[in-house]
């Protein structure tokens, strides 16, 4: 019998579990189900819990109804919203809604939209090439390595953040929306990407084993040939769900004026011709509200790039209060902002307005659910989910801001028309990063962005 039980909690410690760890008992069972039937309300509560499916409906707290509206003292001129229907692209509509208004300025436009469709093309074929670059760069790890499962577990998928913009259309450049149209595969893209992502294991895993032993100039060749067979058969892939990406093209167009305008593009060229002049990482600098980790440092998540020669996910960590005076400055300056969030906590989709206090969960469940920022980021219980456009602030008589306003990219019939409406404790609790111009940063975040960045795995918690 002893032996048995030495076994036993042998068995329990290799698995991960301490040796003293207690199962529930009968008896636990008994005390659980004594505590919840001597609950008064628990009845009533479970009548309307287990006839009605909808729990956030259930949770919502009707006393915001009516407090916060959709008007705003400073407001970026934007027009126009975007949709990126079943895809993972925020991150790219979001980059290039920041720039739409000054083509529209530029053109004397009335709309105006970029080709997402273009840009996901290359965004996808580059983030194959880098893949297979960094098998061959662990080839040399066993299979089980924390990097290599990294790795392997999503070859590729369309998220991203905004170096990934930068990296692609600096390379690729950007058309309009008409020369190259969203297709079915661009606006629902997981059929695709699952495919791409099974090729790609596919060739992943066989050039490990071609690479077993090999080094030097064999080792190079090696890597070129496999390399080359599946970026044709990814390319190929690609061009039969989007279509061929244009190497150069004409854009016609009609002006407010009545106007027809015509003009032969690269694009390279018309990339070059509506981007910013200072359109770089070393202006437009990415900031982050992350409390784990410390503030006025900058932080370099390690390989988080779409191409083997862009740059990776830099940020500098700052408080929220810094960021709030930043981005009130960009706003009145007419500049929107790349920005997210973690934005299906407390969002009532119907009106289009967040506040932490939306929905009271553990109210409704007679449970405690509170943590703090810190404690929902380290437990994974909330993080940045989705990239939208920070356009318009609310402030009260002493210019202190009490809400925000997001131009979101899930088409008008979301939110407030397509646009969301968040207050000011709602930005401390889940806004997470913006990407401003440096112009708009105090005297203190601007020095820190000189100090040497701090690296961060690629599996990190903030990826």
């Amino acid at each position: 019998m002893k032996k048995g039980i030495l076994l036993a909690a042998s068995l329990v410690v290799a698995g991960g579990i301490a040796a003293d760890a207690q199962s529930i008992t009968g008896d636990d069972v008994a005390r659980m189900r004594d505590r919840f039937r001597g609950d008064p309300s628990v009845v009533a509560i479970q009548n309307v819990l287990t006839s009605n499916g909808d729990i956030r409906a259930l949770a919502l707290n009707h006393g915001l109804d009516g407090k916060v509206d959709h008007y705003f003292k400073y407001r970026v001129n934007v027009k126009g919203i975007t949709d990126q229907k079943q895809s993972g692209r925020c991150w790219m509509f979001t980059s290039m809604n920041v720039l739409r208004p000054s083509v529209m300025e530029k053109y004397n436009l009335d709309e105006f939209d970029f080709s997402h469709n273009y840009l996901y093309f290359w965004d996808m074929l580059e983030k194959a090439n880098l893949f297979l670059e960094n098998v061959a760069a662990t080839a040399s790890k066993p299979m089980d390595d924390r990097e290599v499962v990294h790795y392997f577990s999503a070859p590729l998928d369309d998220g991203g953040v905004w170096n990934l913009y930068y990296n692609i259309a600096g390379k690729y450049g950007v058309v309009p929306a008409q020369v190259m149209p969203e297709t079915p595969h661009s606006e629902n893209t997981a059929q695709m990407v699952a495919l791409i992502n099974e090729k790609l294991r596919v060739e992943g895993y066989r050039l490990r084993e071609a690479l077993a032993g090999t080094k030097g100039k064999a080792r190079a060749a090696v890597v070129k040939e496999h390399k080359d067979a599946a970026l044709n058969d990814v390319y190929r892939m690609l061009a039969l769900c989007l279509g061929e990406p244009p190497v150069e093209f004409e854009w016609r167009f009609r002006d407010r004026a009545g106007n027809l305008v015509s003009k032969t593009y690269t694009p390279l060229e018309f990339y070059a011709e509506i981007t910013p002049d200072d359109y770089s990482p070393e202006n437009y600098i990415m900031i982050m509200n992350d409390p784990t980790r410390e503030y006025y440092r900058v932080y370099d998540i390690s390989n988080y790039r779409n191409t083997v020669e862009g740059v990776n996910w830099v940020y500098l960590n700052l408080p929220n209060d810094a960021i709030k005076r930043a981005a009130l400055a960009s706003i009145k300056n007419n500049e929107a902002m790349y920005a997210s969030c973690d934005v299906n906590k407390h969002l009532n989709r119907r009106t289009g307005v967040m506040d932490p206090a939306m929905y009271d969960y553990g109210a409704l469940f007679g449970v405690d659910l509170s943590m703090d920022k810190k404690a929902r980021i380290l437990t994974r219980q909330s993080g940045s989910s989705h990239a939208m456009t920070l356009i318009g602030v609310d402030t009260d008589e002493n210019d202190v801001p009490v809400k925000w306003e997001f131009e979101n990219s899930w088409g008008t019939e979301y939110g407030n028309k397509g646009y969301l409406t968040f207050t000011d404790a709602w930005f401390d609790e889940y806004m997470f990063r913006l990407v401003i111009h440096k112009r708009y940063l105090d005297e203190k975040a601007v020095e820190a962005l000189s100090g040497e960045p701090v690296v961060l795995p690629a599996w990190d918690y903030m990826h």
